[in-house]
């Protein structure tokens, strides 16, 4: 009889145990009444009595060992199963299970898309520029130079001397007609900062400019773009005004308010009891800006709008303080 093969198939039973009802089959194989173990030793009556003394001391060894083995598998599976059932206790299986939410755009981003649809069906393009921006760019190459009154309508956040945090997408504008001959037609969506906080202003909020410059362009074809943009965002039944304001990088400027949807122009806080919403600034390019960036303003004409995204969001869904936006209160975002 051969020792190693017993060692051999005692070895690969155990290596077979996955579960605890493996460990009972193998157990049984192995050291049962009927196991490989008492084959082996009845087997041990037909040899001589020397061999018979150290076969059986080789067999009671490795019995021994294999008992000892099994039972640390023993106790490792019913260690096992009672951490299985203590989870288990927990578990209320008469409860609801939970659904899980299913996700949405945020209210800014819907109106962003819907703003960027309208003005691409009359054949804008989108551009987009830093929001870390030079202090050339956000004010000088506007026809804002240092020291100008006109500063302080857009008081912003300097990086250092001469970088900020952009305070309206207008650079974006300058940057294109830097790179590009007329024609010229794009929107400048994008995120801007201003020291500015109440119930209609946050120091971060959204923005959509835009620009037009080609040959013959005038400002009815602006007052025609605008409308077109405004019945299509607010129904076509939503009254406008373009009423004279002051740019430094338009002339002439016009502001558009629309009739407040929140309180149906009959005046609220909103609308500071005037019952208009202004919704975006706009104008003429101003001849000194297209001379800036090397455009002849002799040959060309343009125009150029800004609006706030959250405000048109604002009159569009009827939230009469800008700030719940950014609360991220999911039962205020979840209505939208």
């Amino acid at each position: 009889m051969d020792i190693l093969e017993l060692k051999d198939k005692v070895k690969s039973g155990i290596s077979s145990i996955k579960t605890i009802e493996d460990l009972k089959k193998v157990r049984t194989s192995l050291t049962g009444r009927k196991g490989m173990f008492s084959e082996y030793i009845d087997k041990i009556k037909s040899l001589e009595k020397e061999e018979r003394k150290s076969f059986g001391k080789e067999i009671n060894r490795l019995k021994a060992w294999t008992e000892e083995r099994l039972n640390e598998l023993e106790a490792f599976y019913e260690e096992e199963e009672k951490g299985r059932e203590g989870r288990l206790s927990w578990i209320d299986i008469t409860m609801p299970g939970k659904t899980p939410l299913n996700g949405k755009k945020h209210p800014i981003t819907q109106t962003f898309e819907e703003i960027i649809r309208i003005f691409s069906f009359l054949g804008f393009s989108v551009a987009e520029g830093p929001d870390i921006e030079l202090d050339y760019y956000n004010f000088e190459a506007l026809n804002i130079p240092k020291d100008h009154p006109a500063r302080d309508m857009q008081d912003t956040f300097y990086i250092k001397q001469g970088i900020v945090l952009r305070t309206h997408t207008s650079p974006v504008q300058i940057r294109v007609m830097e790179s590009q001959l007329p024609p010229v037609r794009i929107i400048a969506p994008g995120a801007v900062y201003r020291c500015d906080q109440d119930i209609s202003h946050t120091p971060m909020f959204h923005q959509v400019e835009g620009l037009m410059v080609d040959k013959h362009v005038r400002f009815s074809d602006l007052k025609g773009i605008l409308t077109i943009f405004v019945h299509e965002m607010f129904g076509s039944k939503t009254p406008l005004r373009f009423r004279p304001s002051y740019f430094p990088f338009t002339e002439p400027s016009a502001e558009v308010d629309i009739g407040c949807v929140i309180c149906n122009g009959n005046g609220c806080r909103v609308c500071k009891d005037t019952g208009w919403l202004e919704i975006l600034g706009s104008g003429m390019v101003h001849p000194q800006v297209l001379k800036i960036v090397g455009y002849d303003p002799e040959e060309v004409t343009g125009f150029a709008f800004g609006m706030g995204v959250e405000r048109v969001a604002m009159v569009k869904f009827g939230i009469d303080d800008i700030r719940q936006f950014y609360y991220n209160d999911m039962r205020f975002l979840s209505q939208f």
